[in-house]
Parts: structure tokens; C-alpha cells; sequence
């Protein structure tokens, strides 16, 4: 029985990773018949067997040799390769038993891939079986496809009773005296049906993606079976650092890729591969952001560098538990909130993604998307997630007409962001020019907790700053000449996206005449004609909701730093009357 084996299975436990002692622990507690094994389930799963000595293995041979290899019964069903066993043994003596029961019925219908027959004859079986005191494990793969996520009513008449015979196994009583275990395997928890997967009678457990320690021991393995090509004074620890968010699938390939290009592995190859297969896990919902810049490049806004550069300070001296959860980055558009997050991750040194959309019109698929995403990001940290206009991109909690998807993506994502585990390893940035359309929920302390503004540069010092960074960041070859007055003959209130687009004309008009430097005439005749977008409502609308944010007068404009906050609201209530917006 399992309570028996709790003593005796002790030592073997200790030595397996924590996802498979979890396992072990909840069926030697004799509580649970079903379990829903998820996450990393398609990679290669380390054991290790002595001191130093590891083994990996694929999810089957992992849960019948490693988890259960002293069960006397293993059997194998998915929906392609139908009914089958751990062993020849195995097979033999099902076909057998169920041929004396069932004589008209031929050996495909009890190997049949249909669950409908399939679950029926193991079910038949299992219980001839129970009595001999025989101990089983069904393992179910892409279970997915057996119970998918959808409401019951929904589903077919096949699935509905593959639906109603997992969960009655969950809990029968026969099966839990009797030592049968069901373990379902599915790479996303979004993709099953979620009455089975919140039940009360199921135990989840979740494979992550491995962790520095596992992927040096997996290159070290490689290394002594001689597939691993390394660049020189390159060794498996700096390569396994800087494979974080990659699995031991992933290394494998990358690997083999490396040894049959003849190409030894090397700082640049490893970032241009990860890169790679990244977004190609995370099937095109997360996009990396690379940039050559860092806050030197970033003109004014004084008080929000200094900001990134303590952060940046802190991050360096390992000072995780300082650093806010993440950042609200508010103010009007074209002042560069996007560049300034990706200057600061260019600061750090850490990766920084972006998130893509991850909706869909199919049922389920938003979630099981999401899903894929938070995994990855947790196993690449520390990493720097970017969402650009965070107000549009997330939603709310009471969004409707469409059958609660977006309330449950809101509380998934909001719950993960505030989840302090990862302080300081995942660093999120929300960039909005309006934040006041953000639910406060992503606000509050605890999630997106610094909130920080940048507006338009207001003194001339502020734009000639601007100008010669601009200059600086565009590579510009630029004749000297009296900036400042340039900037006075034209008064326009230029954001840092209208004065980079001023320069690019610019440099068109000299490439147009074949120079490679910009004069002052052609910086003259192209403010002449550049004519600023005119949004004068909505500029200052996103201006009174970027200081209503601010909880420093350090950042707020001159202009707006004597207003109290009674006016502001009024005004901004004015400026959305204005405009034709809900209130």
C-alpha cells in the first residue's frame, strides 16, 4: 500500500528534484488517485543517481523508471499512439486478461487510441487487477486533448465522458485502496478543463524550466560525451548563467547546432541563439529588446535617472530586496518614456522583452498563452518586462463580452507582478500617457509601485540638452553652429519625438544633396516647414494625469507644480468632458 512506502522510498526521495519529491510525498500521503503534472514536461529531467552523477530522462521513462519504478503495473495512453506499456510483460498480461473477459473483442479495440474504449477496458482491467493487490499507474500525455478547457455544456459527447471518468477516478474510493494512480501531463494548466484542473481531488504539480545548477551539470554531461564545443576561456559555468530562460531541450540544440557548424559556442553566439529560440518558444508573445544605449543617453529628467541609476547601483551589489516591484513610467507622448526603460535595462546589463498580444478569438488560448509567457519569465530572470501602453494592452477587471477571459489574464497577470518572490529578478515597467485609465490594482504598492513622469523640456538649456542627445544617439555628423538660437527662432513646444524627426529631415535633405553633415541651413529650412501635431487637449489632458501620478514636485513642470490636487482633478475632469470621455 502506499502508506508503506513512505519510510522505505525516503533516501531515493531526497536526491530528486523538488517538483518530483512533491510528487512523491502526495502519493505516498495515499490522499489523492489524480495527478496533473505541468510546465516544463517536454524537456530532458535530471535525477541525480550518485554524487556528481546525474541521469536525464523524457517525461514517461522519468515517472515509470525514476518516480515508479517498483509499480507493477505502468501503462501509456495518448490519443495517437493509443494503449500501451512500460513493458512487453505488461502488455502481454493485459491483452490477456482482457481477451479471457472479453473473447469477440479484438487486441486493437483494447489498444484503441478512442478514450471512450480505451477507459473502459483499462477501468475493467485496473479492477481486476485491485484485488491481486497489484499497484498501477496510468500515465495520460497531452491529457489536453482528452479533457480540454471548455464549459461542460460545450463539449462533445466523447469528451464529456472522458471529462466525468477522470474526475470519478479522482475520488473513487476503490482506486485509492487499491493503488491506482492517473497522472495527466500537459504543458499548460489553461488547457485543461478547469473544473478538473481546481479540483479539490487533484494534485498539481509544476515541472520549471531548470534552474543555473541543472543546466551546468547538463553542458558538463555533454562536455565528458564530447558534443559540447565551447569558444576558449569559455567554461559550462558562464555558458549555463547565461542560458537563463532556456531549457535543457533548448541547450541540447543549441549544442548540436554548435558541433555541426563547427562553431565553438561563444558570448555572442549564446546571446544571438537565446535570443532566438526564446521568442520561438514563446511562440511570438515576447520580443527582445535590444539596445546600445544607456542613461547618458537620455536628456533631462534629472530626478527619474537618478532613480534608475540607485536602482542600477543596488541591482550591481546584489541589494535585490531594495527594488520597488515595478514602474509606472506616465507622461505625454514623444517624451521618450519607452527609450528611457530601455536605456535602464542597457544600464543593468539584464535582458529586457517585451510583451506582444497574447489574446485570441479561441476559447482558452489567451490563458494557456499567458501561461507560456509567466513561465518563461520566471525562468529567465532577472529580466526587465516592458509593456507599452500598458492602459490599452492589459484591461481591467470588468471588462465584459468575452466570457470573463480578460477579468481572468487581469488577475493572472496581477497576481504575478505582485508576487514579491521575484523582487529585483523581475523588473516590470508600464508605460501609459494616460494612468489614470490604469486600474489601480497594477498601482497600488507592491506591483507597479514607483511612479515616475517625464514631460516635454520646458527652459532653453532643456532643449539644446536634448538637441546635442539627440545628435549624439542619431550619429549625426552636424556643422557647429548657435543651437539655442535656432531653437528660439522657432518656437514650437517640441517633444523629443518631434525634434528627432526635425533631425532625420534634416539628414535627409543633406543625403539628398550628397553630404554627409548637416548644416544650419539645413537644420534652418526644415524647422521652417515642420509643423508639430496639434492635439492641444489631449496633450495637456495626458500633462494633468502624468502629475496627478507624480508622487515627487521634483518631477513635475514649473508651471504645474502649485496646483493643488482639488484644481487638477477639476481640470482633468473638464479636459474628458471635453473630449467626449466617461467620467
Amino acid at each position: 500500500m502506499k502508506e508503506q512506502l513512505i519510510v522505505k522510498n525516503l533516501p531515493f526521495i531526497k536526491i530528486l528534484p523538488a517538483w518530483a519529491q512533491e510528487l512523491s510525498y502526495k502519493y505516498c500521503s495515499k490522499t489523492a488517485n489524480l495527478y496533473i503534472v505541468h510546465g516544463n514536461i517536454r524537456d530532458f529531467l535530471p535525477h541525480k543517481m550518485n554524487e556528481g552523477e546525474f541521469l536525464f530522462a523524457k517525461i514517461q521513462e522519468y515517472i515509470s523508471d525514476v518516480l515508479f519504478g517498483n509499480r507493477d503495473v505502468i501503462v501509456y495512453y495518448d490519443r495517437s499512439s493509443g494503449v500501451s506499456f512500460c513493458d512487453k510483460a505488461m502488455e502481454r498480461d493485459y491483452l490477456a486478461v482482457m481477451r479471457s473477459r472479453r473473447p469477440d473483442t479484438g487486441d486493437e479495440d483494447f489498444r484503441s487510441n478512442d478514450p471512450n474504449k480505451a477507459f473502459a477496458y483499462l477501468e475493467e482491467y485496473f479492477l481486476t487487477l485491485i484485488p491481486q493487490k497489484k499497484r498501477i499507474v496510468l500515465i495520460v500525455d497531452y491529457a489536453e486533448t482528452v479533457a480540454p478547457a471548455s464549459d461542460v455544456a460545450r463539449l462533445s459527447e466523447e469528451d464529456r465522458y472522458c471529462f466525468v471518468t477522470l474526475n470519478r477516478w479522482s475520488h473513487e474510493p476503490v482506486f485509492t485502496r487499491g493503488d491506482v494512480s492517473v497522472i495527466l501531463l500537459t504543458e499548460n494548466m489553461a488547457d485543461l478543463n478547469p473544473r478538473l484542473a481546481t479540483s479539490p481531488s487533484t494534485v498539481k504539480v509544476e515541472i520549471p524550466i531548470p534552474d543555473e545548477a541543472v543546466r551546468c551539470q547538463f553542458l558538463r554531461f555533454l562536455e565528458a560525451k564530447g558534443q559540447l564545443l565551447l569558444d576558449k576561456g569559455l567554461g559550462c559555468e558562464q555558458v549555463a548563467a547565461l542560458a537563463s530562460g532556456l531549457n535543457l531541450q533548448n541547450l541540447n540544440r543549441l549544442a548540436a547546432e554548435s558541433w555541426q557548424e563547427d562553431r565553438p559556442i561563444s558570448l555572442e553566439y549564446m546571446r544571438q541563439r537565446k535570443k532566438a529560440i526564446i521568442e520561438a518558444e514563446a511562440g511570438g508573445l515576447l520580443e527582445f529588446l535590444e539596445t546600445g544605449a544607456d542613461l547618458s543617453y537620455v536628456s533631462g529628467h534629472e530626478f527619474v535617472k537618478r532613480r534608475f541609476k540607485n536602482a542600477a547601483r543596488a541591482i550591481k551589489q546584489g541589494r535585490l530586496d531594495v527594488l520597488p516591484m515595478g514602474y509606472l513610467i506616465a507622461g505625454p507622448v514623444g517624451t521618450g518614456k519607452s527609450f528611457m526603460v530601455s536605456a535602464f535595462a542597457g544600464e543593468i546589463g539584464v535582458p529586457m522583452v517585451k510583451f506582444r498580444n497574447f489574446r485570441s478569438k479561441w476559447q482558452g488560448v489567451t490563458e494557456s498563452n499567458l501561461e507560456r509567457v509567466l513561465s518563461i519569465l520566471k525562468a529567465m530572470s532577472p529580466v526587465a518586462v516592458m509593456i507599452d501602453e500598458a492602459d490599452a494592452f492589459l484591461g481591467d477587471r470588468d471588462q465584459e463580452g468575452d466570457s470573463g477571459v480578460s477579468n481572468r489574464v487581469f488577475s493572472q497577470i496581477a497576481s504575478f507582478m505582485g508576487n514579491t518572490e521575484y523582487r529585483g529578478k523581475i523588473i516590470w515597467f508600464l508605460i501609459t500617457c494616460r494612468p489614470d485609465l490604469l486600474p489601480i490594482d497594477l498601482k497600488r504598492q507592491g506591483r507597479a509601485e514607483e511612479h515616475l513622469a517625464l514631460f516635454y523640456p520646458e527652459s532653453d538649456e532643456d532643449r539644446i540638452a536634448l538637441f546635442d542627445t539627440l545628435v549624439r544617439k542619431l550619429d549625426l555628423s552636424i556643422r557647429k553652429f548657435p543651437v539655442g538660437d535656432l531653437l528660439k527662432k522657432f518656437r514650437h513646444e517640441f517633444s523629443g519625438a518631434d525634434l528627432e524627426a526635425v533631425l532625420i529631415r534634416a539628414k535627409m535633405r543633406a543625403a539628398m544633396e550628397s553630404r554627409t553633415f548637416v548644416t544650419k541651413e539645413d537644420m534652418d529650412e526644415t524647422m521652417a516647414d515642420f509643423v508639430p501635431p496639434a492635439y492641444p487637449h489631449e496633450i495637456e489632458l495626458q500633462n494633468l494625469v502624468a502629475v496627478l501620478e507624480c508622487t515627487s514636485k521634483e518631477m513635475v513642470p514649473k508651471r504645474l507644480q502649485n496646483l493643488d490636487r482639488t484644481r487638477l482633478v477639476r481640470d482633468i475632469g473638464e479636459l474628458k468632458a471635453l473630449l467626449g470621455e466617461r467620467q
